[in-house]
């Protein structure tokens, strides 16, 4: 970690946003859109630059194409709040993201050359000497645009499909867009949601920057989806369910993983396992996608799992669908005993969201 002579220090925990149903409105807000990338905080000091992920780790390692991207970029001494993003052809790719995380320099080498990454600022936290956090959010955005020297604002759909698409106005450093219009930014919901938009971030136009505080709201659109139960894992005593794994069909009638879901109470979970114990045995899983072991991203937590026979079906609620897998996490809803396991199929999924 490089020595800073700035007036804000690494480590710095981001504002945080909570989660609500519906997009709120009034004069008082300002909305942007949530993208679906890593947060990073950027520290500028002359030729020193380091990106702070969201659990305070250093990210300029897996994005070396960064560095001269945000060097040429920022001014020369100051700290700024943002999303990295990997663009594509039909928008963004955050499985590309995923691949970054990676032990190996040769490796991450060959990406950021093959998939180069943007950076999307939407805050300015510190300039020069000057510290901004105590600053309303309107008064840092005029202070960011003034800092980067920043052309004439080009419409926030123009921007919106900048940053998450390559083409020929693609650029890898941009001002995030925002709009004071509710229904605008409603609407961005169900038009951009094919190109990786996450959601809708709601801030208050007189807010301070408050590190680690869920004083913003993000939107998401919400969805639901009949599944089915293919296994489950048990819970860290071993006494309950932990979680269930959920599945669709394909059609070739072949089970998927698609994610799982949990939150139980714990007599909940004590009667799903007496439940589904008696159903344990092949049939579900097995053809298709099936759950994965241990693997970087599992920590060497235990991923083993008990198969069961594919014939209960669950409702739940999500929000995004990556790869052919829940991107999120899934909120259990009800049982669906009127539901024939086999009609549980990607079919019941808009057609970007399918992955056959």
């Amino acid at each position: 970690m490089p020595d800073m002579a700035l007036p804000l220090a690494p480590p710095l925990s981001p504002m945080l946003a909570k989660l609500a149903e519906t997009v709120p409105t009034g004069d008082e807000w300002s909305y942007e859109p949530k993208w679906d990338g890593f947060r990073g905080i950027v520290f500028r000091d002359g030729p020193k630059i380091e990106i702070m992920s969201r659990d305070k780790r250093t990210l300029e390692r897996y994005f070396p194409e960064l560095l001269g991207v945000l060097a040429d970029a920022l001014p020369a001494r100051c700290v700024v709040d943002g999303e990295i993003v990997i663009p594509g052809a039909d928008g963004l790719e955050f499985d590309a993201l995923l691949q970054r995380i990676h032990p190996a320099e040769s490796r991450v080498n060959m990406l950021a050359e093959k998939t180069p990454s943007s950076f999307v600022v939407f805050d300015l936290l510190a300039l020069d000497k000057k510290v901004l956090m105590d600053a309303p959010l309107a008064d840092r955005r005029a202070a960011l645009v003034d800092a980067l020297g920043a052309p004439k604002r080009k419409s926030t759909d123009a921007t919106i499909k900048e940053v998450a698409t390559t083409g020929k106005s693609h650029r890898r450093f941009l001002i995030g867009p925002w709009t004071e219009d509710a229904d605008e930014a409603e609407g961005w919901l169900d038009r951009y949601e094919r190109i990786g938009l996450d959601g809708v971030v709601a801030k208050k136009l007189d807010s301070p920057y408050e590190p680690n505080k869920r004083g913003w709201i993000k939107v998401k659109q919400q969805r639901t989806c009949d599944c089915v139960v293919g296994g489950y894992r048990l819970n860290k005593t071993g006494d309950g369910i932990g979680s269930l794994l959920l599945g669709l069909y394909d059609a070739d009638k072949d089970l998927h993983y698609v994610g799982h879901t949990s939150g139980f109470k714990a007599q909940e979970r004590r009667d799903l396992l007496a439940r589904l114990s008696k159903l344990e045995g092949k049939g579900g899983f097995g053809r298709g996608r099936t759950p994965g072991g241990p693997s970087r991203w599992t920590g060497g937590k235990d991923t083993s799992w008990v198969a069961i026979r594919p014939e209960l079906v669950c409702e739940v609620g999500f929000d995004r669908l990556l790869g052919g897998r829940f991107r999120h996490a899934v909120s259990f809803l009800n049982w669906r005993p009127d539901r024939k396991p086999s009609s549980c199929t990607f079919d019941q999924l808009p057609d970007f969201l399918r992955p056959f």
